[in-house]
């Protein structure tokens, strides 16, 4: 049987790729991923500012090696984690559903591949004087990129 679904080919689904800046997220979907060398949480965010990117959805990860840790508890108290299951060094993925902050996004090409970084968190609280700065910082340097 065959189905007609508009939209199909388009390959626009609402998904992200390559994003490069500020953005009040919510998390919408985390995962634990087992690695030998590098154990990972998959993040997958929904952007609610800018309102030019509302509603788009962007991947990410954070690593659960000894090196990465600090990055990992810089998220989750940035996100307003359970400090309770926090002091109890435990990640609960239905606990980060719905958590809320800015996160700055980068991306690499490596080997033909692209891979969206995540590279600082701030509380959402802060994120009218964040995006203040950013688009002040944007505005004499020409680009939202540089803070």
């Amino acid at each position: 049987m065959r189905r007609h679904i508009p939209g199909l080919h388009s390959g626009h689904h609402g998904v992200f790729s390559n994003l490069d800046g500020l953005f009040l997220v919510r998390v919408e979907r985390a995962s634990y991923r087992w690695h030998p060398q590098k154990p990972f949480l998959a993040l997958q965010f929904r952007i609610l500012e800018p309102i030019a990117f509302e509603a788009f959805l962007f991947s990410g990860r954070l690593y659960r090696t000894e090196r990465a840790l600090w990055k990992l508890t810089w998220f989750l108290r940035d996100f307003g984690y359970d400090p309770e299951l926090l002091t109890r060094d435990q990640v609960d993925e239905k606990a980060l559903l719905n958590l809320r902050g800015v996160v700055r996004t980068t991306y690499t090409n490596l080997n033909g591949h692209s891979y969206q970084n995540l590279d600082s968190f701030a509380p959402a609280a802060e994120w009218e004087a964040l995006s203040c700065v950013a688009n002040n910082q944007g505005e004499k340097e020409g680009t939202h990129d540089d803070l």
